[in-house]
């Protein structure tokens, strides 16, 4: 699913008035891979930030001879491979070792974002001797550490020109989950009213007026008590972002999403820029607001729709991902350390409905492959539990032929979506502390095209699943008001409908999470035909 642009930007004019073995580590050039050979003698075990300093700890289970006994610590720019970046360090080989070398942030030798690797020079040619490795604690450098306004999973995908209702008010919202999209973001210094931000040595330069209408939305849900979540999308039409589009995806394909440049200098440096402007200005202490959560793109795994590269290889999708990912984490929490930042994928666990998908499954293995690879770092993670077919109006009645109860469900949804969160709870996919990852259901939704009140009881089992699973932390129903082109394939997922009328699901989903919330659960378990808390508690699945 996802939020349409044109919406997007009709509502934010309305909000202005108002990842050893063989593996694959990188594109060495566009459209290829460098495959490096396993059993790489040399491991970085951490790059950290200390000071105005980068610490790299280095450990061997056996000294590769080399030349002149000295190891090589290259910083690579994402887009490069192999040693090739600069030397930013040099020391001598050895079972264990230390690596210092300047952090030099916000300079043209920013070091934040790059990925460190160490050679070893033979017959007088730099070998590559290790792994690539990030800096794992951006946080570290973090001028701001803004205190996180967590105060309930209850989220919706607002309808900005409904605003002036007070809807978001009545129904409770502890969260609110929109778009942002680079295209309208990006600007040039020719426009008036462009805001110019100097990073890296280059000075880059964002639209005044749409930024603008994202802080009064934001400040307007921060003065409500609601914390934001934004979706950082790339549409690949606008004038002033085309270097942010991977060129891999520039072969007219149409989709609503492509993936981000990290393959050249000039779309990478700019990716750098908008993580470090957007987690600055929306740090909350800057007064334009507060942002908590990034998702990075929309159901990446949907290759064909929401992170187009012309190419069907997972290695490759994955791992420019990841690229991307290291950036916006990197940039964002070095300008607000609290700031939450998540990738996303959709309900089709071990089914693709699309031949240009991948599973959703195998996309998370291999994300978190690289991640655990590369740095662990505390990634969160965006999954979006709809019904299957998404128009299926039973959220706790699902078609036997694709909701199952194990780990080969062709789909998890809010019926099966423990499944989910004990995967999570498995050693290799804990965060570095440890535990378990921010888990965030940010986008699902429940039709009322055959009928209103299978969307009440949906919307009640769906919420009420999330709330009892502490591994939780959002559930945002998609959407406020229904959306005319989604209807065209039964799909009116609003609380309200086109002509403003409020749903059933508006009053129920208004009394869950307070204290009329007994008479939503008995309203439910009508239409359902059992106790609500029961069918919860034991984790009764009902398929037919």
């Amino acid at each position: 699913m996802g939020i349409t642009k044109r919406s997007l930007k009709r509502a934010l004019a309305v909000t202005l008035a108002v990842i050893l073995g063989v593996t694959v580590t990188g594109l060495s050039s566009v459209g290829e891979m460098s495959v490096q050979a396993s059993g790489r003698p040399v491991s970085i075990d951490s790059c950290l930030i200390s000071g105005t300093d980068v610490v790299c700890q280095l450990s061997a289970k056996s000294v590769p001879s080399g030349d002149d006994g000295n190891f090589y610590i290259y910083a690579d720019e994402v887009y490069q491979d192999g040693p090739t970046g600069q030397i930013v360090a040099t020391v001598k080989a050895g079972k264990s070792a230390t690596a210092v070398f300047p952090l030099n942030h916000n300079t043209p030798e920013s070091n934040l974002s790059r990925k460190f690797l160490v050679a070893i020079k033979r017959d007088g040619q730099m070998i590559q001797v290790s792994d690539e490795h990030y800096i794992t604690n951006p946080e570290a450098m973090a001028a701001f550490t803004s205190v996180r306004m967590t105060v309930g999973i209850k989220g919706l995908l607002p309808d900005v020109t409904r605003l002036s209702t007070k809807e978001i008010q009545d129904l409770g919202i502890q969260q609110a989950v929109y778009n942002m999209c680079v295209d309208d973001i990006c600007s040039d210094v020719s426009v008036p009213g462009a805001i110019p931000f100097a990073y890296n040595g280059q000075t880059y330069y964002f639209d005044g007026t749409t930024v603008k209408s994202y802080d009064s939305l934001i400040k307007h849900m921060n003065n409500n008590g609601i914390q934001v979540t934004m979706v950082l999308l790339n549409n690949g039409k606008g004038a002033f972002s085309q270097d942010l589009v991977h060129p891999l995806a520039k072969d007219g394909t149409e989709c609503p999403g492509y993936a981000l440049n990290v393959a050249e200098a000039a779309g990478t440096n700019h990716l750098k820029a908008i993580g470090a402007f957007l987690g600055q200005r929306y740090s909350g202490t800057l007064g334009y607001g507060q942002v908590d959560n990034w998702i990075l793109g929309n159901e990446v795994n949907a290759r064909t729709s929401w992170w187009y590269i012309n190419s069907d290889s997972l290695e490759l999708n994955v791992n420019t991902y990841v690229k991307a990912f290291r950036i916006i984490y990197n940039e964002m929490k070095s300008m607000n350390a609290s700031v939450q930042i998540y990738n996303s994928i959709d309900q089709e666990w071990n089914r693709k409905s699309n031949a240009g998908s991948f599973l959703a499954k195998e996309y998370l293995d291999k994300f978190n492959y690289f991640m655990i690879r590369e740095g662990n770092i505390d990634w969160g993670l965006s999954y979006h539990p709809y019904n299957s077919p998404l128009y299926d109006p039973y959220a706790w009645h699902g078609l036997a032929e694709w909701v199952h109860e194990g780990l080969t469900t062709p789909y998890i949804t809010m019926q099966n979506i423990d499944i989910l969160i004990n995967y999570m709870h498995r050693p290799e996919f804990l965060n570095p502390a440890g535990e378990v990852r921010s888990i965030s259901l940010a986008e699902v939704g429940f039709t009322s095209s055959f009928g209103t009140a299978e969307q009440e009881a949906s919307v009640a089992y769906g919420y009420l699943k999330a709330a009892s699973l502490p591994d939780v932390d959002a559930f945002m129903l998609f959407r406020h008001t229904d959306n005319a082109h989604e209807m065209t394939s039964n799909l009116a997922l609003g609380l309200v409908d086109l002509e403003g009328n409020k749903k059933p699901a508006y009053t129920i989903y208004k009394n869950l999470g307070t204290e009329n919330e007994a008479s939503a659960k008995a309203r439910a378990s009508q239409i359902i035909g059992m106790d609500i808390d029961q069918m919860i508690s034991q984790n009764i699945i009902w398929t037919r």
